[in-house]
């Protein structure tokens, strides 16, 4: 199997994978178990969508596709890598901190 498409998180490769899957096309997506690791490890940027090698060439013509549509850098440079990075690393950070605040809430009514 050849690495098709990177993705930043597991729902993006999953969308990914389906488009491939409705063009006929067997996909695989790993990285799930690291999308959970937190402190020393990036929680973004693990998610791979995998494609077997005798079908990589119209994979990579469909992703091209997809990448165009929606607007997505098929090549990004490293500045808007970094970026992209930072974004969401601050979404996840954000979100982590209202649920921990809405367990909390919850915790001191119970």
């Amino acid at each position: 199997m050849k690495l098709a498409y990177k993705a930043d998180n597991i729902a993006e490769a999953e969308i990914v994978k389906g488009m491939l899957e409705a063009n006929g096309l067997e996909a695989h997506v790993s990285g799930y178990y690291l999308q959970g690791g937190v402190g020393e490890m990036a929680t973004m940027g693990f998610a791979r969508v995998l494609i077997a090698n005798e079908d990589f060439d119209k994979a990579h013509e469909l992703i091209h596709e997809y990448e165009g549509e929606t607007g997505a850098p098929s090549h990004r440079s490293p500045q808007e890598a970094k970026t992209a990075t930072t974004a969401s690393r601050l979404v996840v950070i954000l979100v982590a901190g209202a649920l921990t605040l809405f367990l909390a809430w919850l915790a001191s009514k119970g």
